[in-house]
This record gives structure tokens, C-alpha cells and sequence, in this order.
């Protein structure tokens, strides 16, 4: 079968979701984990763009061997000096430069001409491809823009030396059957596009994203442009695992392959959901908790019967299967070590003692400890590597015949504050007192509480969204104790801007 190249671009689109920024280690644990899975190609960042996003490249450059080190830069010099600067000691580095090519861009937008356009990008592919032996360019906008120009524009850059021509539905504008006429258009017109591979990169506005994405592939694209859950900027992109899974359960209609290990999918979806503090749609095809699940009678008769008549791929396809070992407080750490490889958690000696400890601890007040657990934990705990605060000691006063008091104690790299306060009730006591000790001005927007696992002893993870600078930011804590766990999630939250704010200085 013909492969399809799987380009993934979860740390850069993906990273633009609101709220979704990631630390640097977070970063490259997630690019080690995607090459796990088996990714063509990991857009690691947009390096001129501020000097997190060049660490994160250069970082993810050095560490993670196998797929194709992608740096994102416009077409411009200083952006792709940054971006080849960055990945510089990647096994396989590759420069993605862009520039808009729709008249509506193009004029209010560059305020250039279609000409200059032109001169713009030729330029930018050959200074490129003098510094890396691999250019990728994509014309923004292109579902918008004018066919007979686009072409133009496309033979140009590829004569300059661009070997992946991209062709991305910056604002999710196409239909699947016009995208996959514009793809098939774009085969025939252009005369040297035998010469690159043609790939496509939707965004998923009006929730077509996927669709145009396979669409295209059959018209002629090969290589997707996709994210991990489909995050990305306003409604996210064509999600990396329902186009792998599609293309994998209908072989009969696509004839191609991609080089995804399937059975990574559900890892690395628990894994960035984590990291970033987004919860999986119960919904969510592929990776949903309900996904694989059958309420109705005659479903859940019919699966029993026979699996297929419900389910066209199975669970374990994707990595989603209940652990034959189950942890407790009497499992040692070579038991626990070994299902978190099993899980694609890799951790550092120094981490696994964290871990393990905070894992004891919980399996001291639950009887099992559920895979869906351990993902909590690992996260909770590595997300307080480095942080500016650590949530030392919380004491909560409450009742409905009392004022909620709270006293917290945050621990910095250079003190330990104390603080107390009042509020409504004792979650915005907490936050009120973690607020006296940061001394930041914060707007709680979102709140949301879930358990991570069934029955009185679950593990509960709280998700808050906070408001600072007129920018958003999600933390999240797990504990058995909802209150510790907000805690830790507001926490989060704050270490996740003041981390921004340090690398943005």
C-alpha cells in the first residue's frame, strides 16, 4: 500500500489552543512520546516567535531521534535563521516556511502585492533549502486563494528547492468534496508537482476537518498535517487519530498506510489531555471513555454475540485494554515500573522515585490503582518540576454554620509563605489564600471536577481555567481529596503563566 506521511504539528497549532501551553520538559516528553507513535514528522515550534518556543526546538532537536524535526518560520530571513539555529543537531531537521497567498491576506494582511508574494517565498525556499537539506512551504490561506495564482506560486517554490508543498484550510472555509476537487486541481496544474509531496493541513471551523483531510489523500495528498485530540487554534485540526484510524479500519476504500503504531493512539491522547489540562470528550471518537462503550440492550447483545456487529475496530487496537496487573499498596516498584513502560510512560530514575512515592500514598487510601490513575499521577506529579510554587500544607474550617477559612503554605525557590483567608466556600478560600501569597490578580473563569476512576475511592481531578493579563490558563490537580486536588490545580495554573511570563521577558 501506498504510505501517507503523518506530519504533526500538536506543539506548534496544537499549542495555540487557549489555555494549552506547555513547559519545555512537557514539550519534549510529548515529542518523545510521539515519536513512540510513530510520527513522520514533529513540528516542534515556531523558534523566532519568543525564546520558550526556541528552548522547546532546540531541546527536542538534541533529544528526541527518529521522526523529522520541523521548525515553523515565515518568510523571512531572521525567522529562518532562528528556526535552522534551533533544530541544527536534529537527525533529520526540516525548515516550514509560510506566507499568505488569498487576495484577502494578501491585501489587508502582507499589504503586498501577488508579485511580491511570489519573490517573497522563492527567496525564503532557497535561502532555506542553502541551510537544511529539507524545505516545506505552505501558501496560508490557500482554499481562499485565486487557483491560477496558487499554481503559480507552488511551481515557483518547488523549482526553488521545496520538496513538501503544503496545502493548509487555514480557517476551516472547504467542504470535503471541493477540497478534494481543489487537491486533485492543484496535481494537474501545477507541471513540476511530481517533483514534492503534496500534503494538507485543515482546521476544523465547521467541523470538517478530518473529512477534508481524507478527502484529499484520496485526491492525491501524502502527507496530513494533523494534531494529537485535534487541539489547535479556535476549533482545533483534523485530529491525528481519527484520519490514522480511518484510514486503517478502511483499507477497502483508501488502499494506503501510515507508519502509526496504533496502539500508541490512546496513550499519547491520556498523555497530552494531561499535560495541557484538557479533558477527552467521554464522545471523542478513537479515544473517548465512550467509545468502545454499549449502554443499549440490543447493542450490548449484539457485541456479546459477536464483537463486529458494534464495533468496527477494537479497543486494544488503540491501546485502550484493562491491565492483567493490578497495583495496590503492596505492589513493589518494579511492578509499577514496569506498567508505566507498558502504558509508554518513560521516566527519569529521580522521577520514578517521585512518583512512586505519590503512588503510594494513594494506593494507601484506594484497594486498586487504575492505569487511568497512574496517568494522573505521573502528570500531577512531574507538572511541579521546576515550578515556581509547590503547594506545601493546605487546612481547610468549613460547615454550614461557619465562615470558610483557609490556610495554605507555598513553598518558592527562595522562602515559604503563609497565608489565610475567607470565601464563599472552602475551594474559593483556597484560591483566595493561594492568591495572598502570589500576589497575582487572577479571574477564575472555568471550574470542573470529574473522577478519574470509578467507585467512592476515586481519584478526583479538578481542571480550572484562570483568567490573568487577559490571557488564559488551565491547571490541573488529581488527589482523592477534591479540595487538595483544586489546590494543586490552581497551582498549576499559576506555574503554567509564570512560566510564560520568564520565558517571555
Amino acid at each position: 500500500m501506498e504510505k501517507v506521511y503523518v506530519f504533526d504539528t500538536t506543539l506548534r497549532d496544537g499549542e495555540q489552543s487557549p489555555g494549552a501551553s506547555m513547559s519545555i520538559e512537557q514539550k519534549n516528553e510529548l515529542a518523545i512520546q510521539l515519536a513512540h507513535l510513530g510520527v513522520d514528522v514533529i513540528e516542534a515550534g515556531f523558534p523566532v516567535s519568543s525564546p520558550h518556543q526556541f528552548k522547546a526546538c532546540k531541546l527536542i532537536a538534541e533529544s528526541v531521534k527518529g521522526p523529522i524535526i520541523a521548525a515553523l518560520a515565515r518568510t523571512l530571513e531572521a525567522d529562518i535563521d532562528s528556526a535552522v539555529e534551533s533544530i541544527k543537531k536534529a537527525e533529520h531537521p526540516r525548515i516550514h516556511t509560510f506566507i499568505a497567498s488569498s487576495p484577502i491576506h494578501m491585501k489587508h494582511k502582507l499589504k503586498r502585492s501577488p508579485d511580491e508574494v511570489i519573490e517573497m517565498a522563492v527567496k525564503a525556499v532557497i535561502y532555506a533549502r542553502n541551510r537544511v537539506p529539507e524545505v516545506e512551504f505552505s501558501p496560508e490561506d490557500a482554499t481562499r486563494s485565486e487557483l491560477d495564482f496558487l499554481c503559480f506560486l507552488i511551481e515557483r517554490v518547488i523549482d526553488a528547492g521545496a520538496k513538501i508543498i503544503n496545502i493548509p484550510d487555514t480557517v476551516g472555509y472547504a467542504l470535503p468534496v471541493e477540497f478534494g476537487e481543489f487537491i486533485k486541481s492543484i496535481k494537474e496544474k501545477v507541471s513540476n508537482m511530481d517533483k514534492a509531496i503534496l500534503s494538507v493541513h485543515c482546521h476544523n471551523d465547521l467541523g470538517l476537518a478530518v473529512a477534508n483531510t481524507l478527502s484529499a489523500v484520496k485526491n492525491g495528498a501524502r502527507q496530513i498535517e494533523t494534531t494529537i485530540n485535534g487541539i489547535g487554534e479556535r476549533a482545533g485540526n483534523a485530529a491525528l487519530e481519527e484520519v490514522v484510524m480511518a484510514i486503517n479500519v478502511r483499507k477497502d476504500y483508501y488502499f494506503f498506510s501510515t507508519d502509526i503504531n496504533t496502539k500508541q493512539i490512546y496513550n499519547t491522547s491520556r498523555l497530552l489531555s494531561n499535560i495541557i489540562g484538557f479533558p477527552i470528550p467521554r464522545n471523542k471518537p478513537i479515544v473517548g471513555e465512550n467509545a468502545f462503550a454499549h449502554e443499549s440492550g440490543i447493542h450490548q447483545d449484539g457485541v456479546l454475540k459477536h464483537r463486529e456487529t458494534y464495533e468496527i475496530m477494537t479497543p486494544e487496537s488503540v491501546g485502550k485494554y484493562t491491565s492483567d496487573i493490578v497495583l495496590g499498596r503492596h505492589s513493589g516498584k518494579h511492578g509499577f515500573k514496569k506498567r508505566l513502560s507498558e502504558l509508554g510512560l518513560t521516566l527519569t530514575d529521580e522521577e520514578m522515585e517521585t512518583v512512586f512515592k505519590r503512588f503510594l500514598e494513594i494506593a494507601d487510601k484506594k484497594k486498586e490503582v487504575y492505569d487511568n490513575d497512574l496517568f494522573a499521577i505521573v502528570s500531577n506529579e512531574l507538572g511541579k518540576h521546576s515550578a515556581t510554587y509547590t503547594l506545601d500544607y493546605f487546612n481547610i474550617i468549613s460547615g454550614n454554620v461557619s465562615v470558610p477559612t483557609a490556610t495554605v503554605r507555598i513553598r518558592t525557590k527562595d522562602n515559604t509563605i503563609e497565608e489565610a483567608a475567607t470565601g464563599d466556600g472552602p475551594v474559593d478560600a483556597i484560591f483566595r489564600a493561594i492568591d495572598r501569597v502570589t500576589g497575582i490578580n487572577t479571574t477564575l473563569d472555568e471550574f470542573i471536577v470529574r473522577a478519574v476512576t470509578p467507585g467512592k475511592q476515586a481519584l478526583g481531578e479538578v481542571t480550572v481555567e484562570i483568567e490573568i493579563e487577559r490571557k488564559k490558563w488551565i491547571g490541573r490537580g488529581a488527589s482523592t481529596d477534591i479540595l487538595e486536588a483544586s489546590a494543586h490545580a490552581y497551582v498549576n495554573a499559576l506555574n503554567r503563566y509564570k512560566a510564560w511570563s520568564y520565558y517571555e521577558q
